[in-house]
């Protein structure tokens, strides 16, 4: 090759030296099947959004939440509710296969599955057909999956023990507990204090005391013969001592 021979400098560039204006794509071609995301898809979106967002804030100034007592870490026998969306879940934890040694399968195998085959349903199913009766095993799984949660969903609501649930998260008033009276002393001493707590607020084995609005005699009665699921013969104590204990918690309980 010579000096100045065989070379050739050739330019070639697809940018076009004068920039265009950023006109939108021209949508008549396809009458009533396509739109421009802005702003007309866009606005459909942000108008339906609102509707629901101004019905959901209607609703929570209609109804107030139900609110339960402040959670107390120490209360191991306060049995948790999810949220509804969760209740099927929760339905599947009460099963023998899921439940107890297999609380790992319950907990992660079979959710980890449904919810893994969620993620990757795009990339299982790449035919082409999207009308539903061409799609047999991806509408299946989809129509068994909706099943089970609503069939779970009804299980935990209908067959949940919601009086105890209301009962172990009431608020109830709390009174002022003289600590150094003697009936709170025979309180403690005969084990009363473990299922109606400290302030005789109660608890999720036993229902509070304070506005009960017993008289002594009733109390009495309750303390030696029991009522409901409390037993008898709890108090060991001698008379005076179940006198001393009926009129404690009568002034506190008709506060």
């Amino acid at each position: 090759m010579h000096r100045g021979k065989g070379m050739k400098f050739v330019g070639d560039s697809r940018v076009p030296a004068n920039r265009r204006p950023n006109i939108p794509k021209d949508y008549s071609e396809f009458p009533g099947k396509t739109e421009a995301f802005w702003p007309n898809f866009l606005l459909k979106e942000w108008l339906v959004g609102a509707v629901f967002l101004i019905g959901f804030l209607s609703l929570t100034v209609a109804h107030n939440p139900p609110l339960e007592k402040i959670a107390d870490p120490t209360d191991a026998g306060y049995i948790p509710l999810p949220d509804w969306y969760f209740l099927f879940l929760y339905q599947l934890l009460k099963y023998d296969f899921a439940s107890g040694p297999y609380n790992v399968i319950g907990a992660f195998v079979i959710p980890g599955i449904a919810f893994g085959a969620l993620l990757l349903a795009p990339f299982l199913d790449r035919g082409p057909e999207r009308r539903p009766a061409k799609r047999p095993i991806a509408t299946g799984l989809m129509l068994l999956g909706v099943a089970a949660t609503i069939f779970l969903t009804w299980e935990s609501v209908a067959y949940h023990d919601w009086e105890h649930q209301r009962e172990q998260g009431k608020i109830v008033a709390e009174a002022e507990v003289d600590t150094e009276a003697a009936g709170y002393l025979i309180y403690q001493e005969q084990g009363c204090i473990n299922c109606h707590g400290e302030n005789l607020e109660g608890g999720a084995a036993a229902p509070p005391l304070v506005g009960s609005a017993h008289t002594p005699e009733e109390i009495a009665d309750i303390a030696v013969n029991g009522i409901g699921s409390m037993p008898a013969d709890l108090f060991q104590g001698t008379d005076e001592e179940l006198q001393e204990l009926a009129a404690f918690v009568s002034e506190i309980s008709n506060e």
